[in-house]
């Protein structure tokens, strides 16, 4: 199934998406998100071509609230989560970070994730208990493991706390952090060594389902605010604190919660 999936992330990402990069208009959802013609027929397109695989539900993010609970609470033993353009502000901008983000759930949880940056032609995919991948290279692609205070950071700061948010902007406990905007990439990038840890304040469903489970089978640690169990943490609005090595997760952990 995974080869299949991917066969049509990267169809649909060459026939909807690149044609459109930097020649599209682009629209304000009511949460003041942006959204464009490509985010809508990426999803119909997506939507379309993975029935054909698997004929669950399907959670998308361009749906409305009330779709989105009508298809997850159908979808138990099965359903398909899709952010057809995860980084949609990069999209619009020219700024080449974005992705398509798509997972297989049941009960709850994500047994399939594939994560495509058209731009680099990058495809990060994994399957329950299978490992994580780059383009065919088994995860982590960087192996060296900094001390925390080398370590590189990818934060989110608008979704903090302020008090966090000061603590990681005015003395921060890493070498420096970074925020691109995407966070099915974010979750890639850690999982491929390329960020050591990670944090960030809340995401929505098709924000983390690919993504965790490609850091999980890379070997990766995550957890919420609260719970260390990060599917204890509420479902549509999830808070993120990961990293790559184990060690440096739990310093990074605790090091948040102190700080929060």
């Amino acid at each position: 199934m995974i080869d299949e999936v991917i066969s049509v992330v990267k169809a649909v990402a060459q026939q909807e998406i690149m044609p459109r990069y930097l020649r599209v208009a682009h629209q304000y959802k009511s949460d003041g998100s942006l959204f464009t013609e490509a985010d809508l027929a990426t999803q119909e397109a997506l939507t379309r071509e993975l029935r054909k695989i698997y004929s669950g539900p399907v959670v998308g993010e361009e749906m409305s609230e009330t779709e989105q609970l009508e298809q997850w609470l159908a979808g138990d033993s099965g359903l398909w989560c899709m952010d057809p353009i995860d980084g949609t502000s990069n999209f619009v901008n020219g700024l080449p970070y974005f992705a398509i983000s798509v997972a297989l759930m049941r009960h709850g949880r994500s047994i399939l994730g594939v994560v495509y940056d058209p731009v680099a032609d990058e495809m990060f995919y994994a399957e329950k208990g299978k490992g994580a991948y780059l383009n065919g290279e088994k995860l982590p692609i960087k192996k060296h493991v900094p001390a925390f205070c080398s370590a590189i950071a990818e934060v989110d700061l608008k979704r903090l706390s302020y008090k966090l948010a000061a603590a990681i902007a005015t003395d921060p406990p890493c070498s420096s952090q970074r925020n691109y905007g995407a966070s099915a990439l974010d979750w890639c990038y850690t999982a491929a060594g390329r960020f050591d840890i990670y944090l960030h304040g809340g995401q929505k469903l098709w924000d983390y389902a690919a993504g965790y489970l490609i850091l999980e089978e890379a070997g990766g640690g995550m957890c919420g605010l609260d719970q260390d169990d990060f599917w204890a943490e509420p479902l549509w609005q999830r808070a993120v604190i990961a990293g790559l090595d184990p060690d440096l997760f739990l310093q990074w952990r605790d090091w948040v919660r102190a700080h929060r």
